[in-house]
């Protein structure tokens, strides 16, 4: 842990300039659209968080999952104090889906790094009881190639990974111990690693033995980079239009739902988003958060992604073609 923290404290200063850049974002992407705009992405905002909102968000990206395999992609949560998403919030647009929950075991000792550690945990937070859930690494993981990746040659996920033809991300937006925040591209890089897969990232491709993490842990923005590695490595194997992106912003502490006593949330909750781009997606979240005004409460959250150099999964993932950062905010 000692090395990872060494290289905060060394990126902080490098990060304060996306911190500034942010301030002038949102309002440039929500103000009229260019003459380009039909080929910049669409984030759809609404700032009622419900379960009817959550399924008209859904509709207004106008994709059709039926006769589909579909995953919908959530965190589980490490325990009841985490801020996972709700089962009841997202029960009728799992049901309207006919959809399977997805996870993968975690790389770390707790709650979830075990098949059946991590079965109980789904069973006490609700989850079995609301939708199928598939445990994607219960039976192993496979490799799926990395296209010119910044350190992995390929990606470890979760083998029933290619069960599935349509994917769903439903992410819980919110701040993160190593990655500084957690949106939709943790959740399909971090998140579809296998347990060893994980390890993979976490360590640059040092290695894949879950035992061996902590002690060979990169400079930060490998870490950073390699998950941006291993989200394209995902969207590549599934395609572009087999997958779409909703992210909550509640709940917001600077905690990811892997913490299983995390910080209490210090800033209102923003509302939900959804977009084709989760780069876009994950753009438009970092920008309400550094946009949200010092009566916000956002200062700790902010203070958490720019210590970890967190942006730099953007401009890392639109490098490998995940998506781009541009954006145009429609509010529903």
């Amino acid at each position: 842990m000692k090395k990872i923290l060494l290289a905060l404290a060394a990126g902080a200063a490098m990060t304060g300039l996306f911190a500034q850049c942010t301030a002038k974002a949102e309002a440039g992407n929500e103000a009229a659209a260019p003459a380009d705009s039909d080929t910049i992405p669409v984030v759809y905002f609404i700032s009622e968080i419900t379960p009817e909102n959550l399924i008209r968000i859904y509709d207004s990206l106008g994709v059709d999952a039926s006769d589909r395999k579909v995953a919908v992609k959530i965190s589980t949560g490490e325990s009841m104090r985490s801020n996972h998403l709700s089962p009841e919030l997202i029960a009728p647009l799992v049901s309207r889906l006919n959809g399977t929950l997805v996870e993968c075991n975690t790389a770390y000792a707790g709650n979830r790094n075990s098949t059946e550690a991590h079965r109980r945990a789904i069973e006490e937070h609700g989850y079995a009881a609301i939708a199928p859930v598939d445990i994607m690494d219960a039976e192993g993981d496979t490799a799926i190639t990395v296209t010119n990746g910044f350190h992995l040659p390929y990606d470890l996920v979760g083998k029933d990974l290619t069960d599935y033809d349509f994917m769903l991300v439903l992410s819980h937006f919110k701040g993160h111990a190593m990655g500084g925040f957690g949106g939709a591209l943790k959740n399909i890089s971090i998140g579809i690693g296998s347990s060893a897969g994980k390890a993979w990232i976490h360590t640059a491709g040092k290695t894949a033995d879950v035992d061996s993490l902590w002690s060979n842990l990169p400079e930060q923005d490998a870490f950073i980079e390699s998950m941006a590695d291993a989200a394209s490595a995902v969207v590549d194997y599934m395609g572009k239009d087999n997958m779409v992106y909703i992210n909550v912003a509640n709940n917001l502490s600077v905690d990811c739902d892997c913490n299983g006593n995390p910080a209490e949330p210090k800033m209102a909750d923003l509302g939900i988003f959804a977009s084709k781009d989760p780069v876009a997606l994950d753009r438009a979240c970092v920008d309400m958060v550094f946009n949200a005004g010092e009566d916000s409460g956002n200062a700790d959250l902010i203070e958490r992604i720019d210590s970890r150099h967190g942006t730099h999964i953007l401009p890392s993932a639109e490098q490998l073609g995940v998506g781009t950062q541009r954006y145009r905010l429609v509010r529903l």
